[in-house]
């Protein structure tokens, strides 16, 4: 039978108040009376119903993560990295997949499975900026990602637009000057692909380039195959570029196989730069320059910001936005310094073999 407070009590001469004191680590105890706490603790095996801790003090030591997609390399590593977070801090994650779908993603807000949880954080990608009233819920909520900004909640994310630029100029730096961009949305505006693709026309309006819509490749969502769907379109378009944004490493790495397979040279006529640093970047065939767009700060943000609401009610003060840092990955399929090659050498790729 398993050991009781009351049987941890007896074995150390106590009783049940202080013993319960101990393992809710109360400060004003003296040394030795802790010690022989402890002692009769793990000499019976005690473990603390956890439960009944919880039903006191009215709350589940549960938090909930809501993601779009696991089968995104970013929202897996994304999750892992919340769930790292979580468990430092003695809490438990139980994560939810939308598929970055609308209807789910506003049913899940409104869903009585939350009550098993004390907060969610949430990655929206099907709702929009004229949802953010959906975001008004009576429990704490920290908001992930660009679908919604200026909401009633807690948002932690990331500086697309500044990144995109920096990615950008980056390749211009490097001699690059017809860069493609692979995975944009037609006609987004708020949103990752909206964002990074403003950063990118930035750059290129500072260095007094032209933006070319021809070798702009849109896509739908932001897997390999998309990626090198996109690639194959541009090649058979003809049309002259020197190097090419992914706007995320998924779609760079999908995209960088196609051009392998007709010939091209990575990094040599083409320079590819991805967006979101996963660990497949470093260990791909050129590894992938990418952007680090902070992921793991947004993980222990978010989780950080959430366990405060949790703790402090209603209390917290007003909604929060919080912007991660990010940084230049230099690596083999983008090097830093300057192409060998001028942009009068430019060519069409359809053809090649």
């Amino acid at each position: 039978m398993a050991a009781t407070l009351h049987d941890v009590a007896r074995l150390a001469g106590v009783s049940i108040k202080t013993v319960s004191n101990v393992i809710n680590d109360y400060p004003h105890i003296r040394p030795a009376t802790r010690e022989r706490v402890e002692r009769a603790i793990a000499e019976l095996g005690y473990t603390p119903n956890l439960t009944a801790r919880n039903l006191r003090s009215g709350r589940t030591g549960a938090i909930a993560l809501a993601v779009p997609d696991l089968g995104l390399s970013y929202f897996a590593e994304l999750a892992a990295s919340v769930i790292e977070a979580a468990e430092a801090a003695g809490v438990v994650v139980l994560v939810e997949q939308t598929g970055g779908d609308r209807d789910r993603e506003l049913e899940l807000l409104r869903s009585p499975r939350l009550k098993l949880t004390d907060g969610l954080i949430f990655s929206a990608l099907g709702m929009g900026q004229e949802d953010a009233a959906a975001l008004d819920v009576p429990y704490p909520l920290v908001l992930l990602g660009e679908r919604i900004f200026d909401g009633p909640t807690d948002h932690v994310t990331m500086r697309n637009v500044e990144a995109a630029r920096a990615a950008t100029e980056y390749l211009l730096a490097s001699g690059r000057r017809r860069i493609a961009v692979v995975g944009a949305h037609e006609g987004e505006v708020i949103g990752s692909a909206g964002l990074r693709l403003r950063g990118y026309r930035e750059a290129l309006d500072a260095a007094g380039i032209a933006f070319d819509e021809s070798i702009i490749a849109t896509t739908t969502l932001w897997h390999r195959a998309n990626g090198a769907r996109a690639m194959r379109e541009l090649l058979a378009r003809d049309v002259e570029f020197d190097a090419v944004f992914g706007l995320n490493d998924t779609l760079a790495l999908g995209a960088m196989r196609v051009l392998q397979e007709a010939g091209v040279r990575i990094p040599g006529d083409v320079a590819v730069v991805g967006f979101d640093d996963l660990d497949e970047a470093e260990y791909s065939i050129p590894s992938l320059t990418t952007v680090d767009p902070g992921r793991e700060w947004i993980a222990q943000t978010a989780v950080r910001t959430l366990l405060a609401r949790i703790a402090s009610g209603d209390e917290a003060g007003s909604a929060s936005l919080h912007l991660a840092d990010f940084r230049i990955v230099e690596r083999e399929s983008a090097p830093a310094w300057p192409a060998s090659s001028s942009s009068d050498d430019l060519v069409g790729f359809a053809g090649r073999s």
